[in-house]
């Protein structure tokens, strides 16, 4: 749902040039240094892209999700460690608070998250705990009046510049059951950030493990009812997957231009790259599924927003538009050659980015369950 049309088509020319005028421009230094540029990082916040899932009345835009995904087909056209670094503050984190926190816990945190000045990260993965979630050994102990948290998590992303954390961990017995979820200040006693690990791709959203010895935090950091954790966390995955699904058809498009213009620059066997028929095949697949990507997410926006979104179409969206965007960026890489092939070139880049998105808030495979229960009701 599109609340105000010159609102949202002002909102997405503001992106637009956002995207063109300073993101793009700052994607190789990002990926070179693996952090985000500091003019990058203000131009985001003050375009209020900290925000985007958070309400107005605490600091953000508060978008429907047909309006997200809008901008995330805008957005998608520049590296997508630009999204991994403000899209959790609205994002897992925010979202529990806004679903189950207390009015305490949603004003300490959620003003900070939407504007930016702080940084959330999502500490769920473990070594034996990806895609089965559930198996998650972190505890969480009764400590007087409080807590105490142990264990250790993989792959959180933005975790060496965090400023607030929502853990998963086990309060209880086996199962998603016995899993709750808490707010946590890192800087508390007994939590240690290890050192950012390098990656193949999407660099400048950095990644580390973290490691809680023995952590007592206050009563207060518990959100929701317990054993409420896993529950609360698995129910924005819908918006998650449209959210990734829209960031993907907006790479898809990027590709395609970076691989229309080398088309048409580059000479071979005396004509352009763009007349050659095998070259042009390359490109019309990826257009079609592009649009293809592009539609479905825009769609299923709207379904959501008005309520009539299946579980199972929007697992159907993020697994066709990332594993189609894999496609593309093979096929781009594929139209130009050697020279795509090089370290450097936005191809490259973009090559090695979009292969996580595979992967990342729910595997290829995981959707595909999702789907086929679904089909079987």
């Amino acid at each position: 749902m599109i609340r105000d049309a010159a609102t949202q088509a002002a909102r997405l020319d503001a992106a637009r040039s956002l995207v063109e005028d300073i993101l793009i421009p700052a994607e190789a230094r990002m990926d070179a240094e693996d952090r985000m540029p500091e003019h990058a990082r203000a131009a985001l916040r003050a375009h209020g892209l900290f925000g985007i899932s958070i309400p107005e009345a605490q600091g953000g835009l508060g978008l429907t999700m047909e309006e997200e995904a809008g901008l995330m087909l805008v957005l998608g056209r520049t590296a997508p460690a630009y999204r991994a670094v403000y899209a959790l503050n609205s994002g897992g984190a925010a979202q529990i608070l806004l679903r189950a926190g207390t009015d305490v816990q949603k004003d300490r945190w959620l003003p900070g998250l939407a504007c930016g000045d702080l940084v959330a990260c999502f500490c769920l993965s473990e070594a034996e705990a990806g895609s089965d979630a559930a198996s998650l050994q972190t505890t969480a102990l009764r400590a007087g009046d409080g807590w105490r948290i142990a264990g250790r998590k993989r792959w959180v992303t933005n975790a060496p510049e965090a400023g607030m954390l929502m853990v998963m961990a086990r309060s209880g017995g086996p199962g998603a059951r016995g899993i709750s979820a808490f707010a946590i200040d890192p800087a508390t006693p007994g939590i240690e950030v290890l050192p950012a690990q390098a990656k193949m791709g999407m660099r400048g959203a950095q990644v580390a493990d973290i490691v809680f010895h023995d952590v007592v935090v206050p009563g207060g950091a518990l959100v929701g009812a317990e054993g409420e954790g896993l529950k609360l966390a698995l129910a924005g995955l819908d918006k998650v997957r449209l959210h990734l699904a829209a960031l993907s058809a907006g790479l898809m498009e990027r590709l395609i231009d970076e691989g229309r213009r080398h088309a048409l620059a580059r000479r071979q066997f005396g004509k352009p790259l763009a007349e050659q028929p095998a070259i042009g095949a390359l490109l019309a697949d990826s257009v079609a599924e592009a649009l293809a990507a592009r539609c479905m997410a825009l769609e299923l926006a709207r379904a959501r927003d008005d309520g009539t979104l299946r579980p199972a179409d929007a697992a159907a969206a993020k697994l066709f538009a990332t594993e189609a965007l894999g496609r593309v960026a093979d096929r781009v890489l594929q139209v130009h050659g050697g020279e795509g092939y090089m370290v450097g070139s936005a191809v490259e880049r973009l090559y090695r980015d979009v292969r996580l998105l595979r992967i990342l808030d729910g595997t290829s495979e995981i959707q595909r369950m999702v789907v086929a229960r679904g089909l079987m009701g």
